[in-house]
């Protein structure tokens, strides 16, 4: 009875340790009806529509809207659409002195290239992950209709799913936390559209 009444304890405590704010439900970072939460970097046209945030060449600088906050282990999952241009999703990403964004980088590519869901270094090392030999990944993106990005950073192992296919699954240990950020990329003719953007934090 004794070993019982303890093994009960036990299990208790660990289904408590499972329902702890750090492994929480997950929660929406864009309300719908503004950009409350979120800053903008460099000189994109920045609304929301229908419910949904637009992204729009400006004066055609690289541009970001970016998260208020630092966020460290989580799973981001959200909707875009691409009308035009190449994008991307920042994640433990930050900002120089300069005004430069650098860091992680979910690509959206609706080029031939097809490397959408890859992993690239905003600002500094490039690709990490590209997808040259990894057919089904790209043939996952659909160009001009909604895609499905699920995005996880789990200590140093960073993974990243397009409409349900995994795309890439890495390890890097350059950033533990930083802003998350939607681009509008720099030239004439970058337009995106996300929608049902929500993060779940990991314990």
């Amino acid at each position: 009875m004794k070993l019982f009444a303890l093994a009960s304890v036990v299990l208790s405590a660990l289904a408590a340790c499972r329902t702890t704010p750090s492994s929480a439900e997950a929660q929406p970072l864009f309300n719908g009806r503004d950009l409350a939460g979120w800053r903008a970097i460099g000189d994109a046209l920045w609304s929301v529509e229908e419910g949904e945030l637009v992204g729009r060449v400006g004066g055609g600088k690289q541009s970001f809207l970016v998260t208020e906050r630092d966020y460290s282990d989580f799973v981001l999952e959200l909707e875009l659409k691409n009308l035009g241009g190449n994008s991307g999703v920042q994640v433990r990403s930050h900002q120089r002195e300069n005004g430069q964004v650098y860091g992680y980088q979910i690509e959206v590519d609706p080029s031939d290239r097809a490397w959408s869901g890859g992993l690239y270094d905003e600002g500094r090392r490039a690709w990490l992950v590209d997808l040259k030999d990894k057919p089904l990944a790209r043939a996952a993106f659909k160009r001009g209709e909604w895609n499905h990005y699920r995005i996880e950073l789990a200590g140093s192992r960073i993974r990243s799913w397009v409409n349900g296919v995994l795309v890439v699954d890495a390890i890097d240990n350059a950033d533990s936390s930083g802003f998350i950020g939607l681009q509008v990329h720099s030239g004439n003719d970058c337009s995106m559209r996300w929608r049902r953007i929500t993060l779940r934090p990991l314990d």
